[in-house]
């Protein structure tokens, strides 16, 4: 494990480059009527970046980034809280991802987010309020570097294998194989990966059964052939050897997601939501880029 780059995750050390210096207040009008944004795109993900990250409210968001700036010796406004709420929901998140020319192994979750937060003590005595609620994120992570390829956001009425789609076509770059639950046991599930001619490690429902038989003139469908190979060497020994256990990885980052973020939203309207989410896993690519530990078998 590489304890300098861990160690690095949480230094308040910070600095910005030229680009994003000039780049925070636009200096050239849209040609549009009305005002012109006076803050950039990248003055408002910092915004949301540096409150996501600290767990801060808007105006604990702008004193501690004015801070920020005074011990820097930069002379640049802050965003209001308003403005950042305003501005959020036009922003078009880019997860950082490093360039490959392999092909991936998609492996894929989802995962609920808290909307409106409520304490098991409030819970307990008061009830459940009618205004708690959910966010669904589903996730497609690289299983080779636990980095988040595609994302999806949801209301939490929304099942798996329908974002199943959507978060193959976030996907840039070849999938090779794709691994997921039982709950993407669906046949629009293997008919997607198929189009883009992805292997599927899906686990058939245990009471499963064969759609196209041995006679049937059609190709043998992906899903019956998981269901014999299960039938013929068992489902522990299956899951192992087409590697069904590497879909574990993206309840790992699941888990780093909810441990640095606190697992709840702060945005009110849907849209908004999703890019906090987006930024989340964005910055969440850039520390394992920054440094992911190193994990091998040690024999005794």
């Amino acid at each position: 494990m590489d304890d300098a780059s861990l160690r690095q995750r949480g230094s308040l050390t910070f600095w910005l480059n030229d680009e994003v210096i000039e780049q925070w207040v636009n200096q050239q009008k849209t040609g549009r009527r009305g005002a012109s944004n006076t803050y950039s795109n990248t003055a408002i993900e910092f915004m949301v970046t540096i409150q996501s990250l600290f767990g801060l409210a808007g105006r604990q968001t702008e004193g501690f980034v004015e801070s920020i700036f005074q011990l820097m010796d930069l002379d640049l406004p802050v965003p209001d809280h308003s403005t950042v709420s305003r501005r959020l929901l036009k922003l078009n998140i880019q997860l950082p991802v490093i360039p490959t020319n392999e092909t991936i192994h998609l492996v894929v979750d989802s995962t609920g987010v808290k909307v409106y937060g409520e304490g098991e003590w409030k819970t307990r005595v008061h009830g459940v309020s009618k205004r708690r609620t959910w966010r669904k994120l589903h996730l497609g992570v690289n299983e080779a570097t636990g980095e988040i390829v595609s994302g999806v956001v949801t209301t939490n009425d929304v099942s798996d294998y329908q974002a199943f789609s959507e978060l193959l076509d976030g996907v840039d770059g070849e999938i090779a194989q794709v691994s997921g639950d039982g709950a993407y046991d669906k046949y629009k599930c293997y008919q997607k990966a198929n189009q883009l001619g992805a292997k599927v490690t899906i686990p058939p429902r245990k009471n499963a059964v064969i759609g196209q038989h041995g006679n049937c003139k059609c190709p043998p469908h992906p899903r019956d052939e998981n269901l014999r190979r299960i039938r013929k060497v068992g489902r522990k020994k299956w899951k192992h050897e087409s590697g069904y256990h590497r879909r574990s990885l993206s309840e790992t980052t699941m888990f780093r997601l909810k441990v640095i973020f606190g697992g709840q939203l702060r945005r009110r309207k849907f849209d908004n939501q999703a890019v906090e989410l987006f930024i989340q896993c964005a910055m969440l690519n850039r520390m394992i880029q920054t440094g992911k530990p190193k994990s091998y078998k040690v024999k005794i």
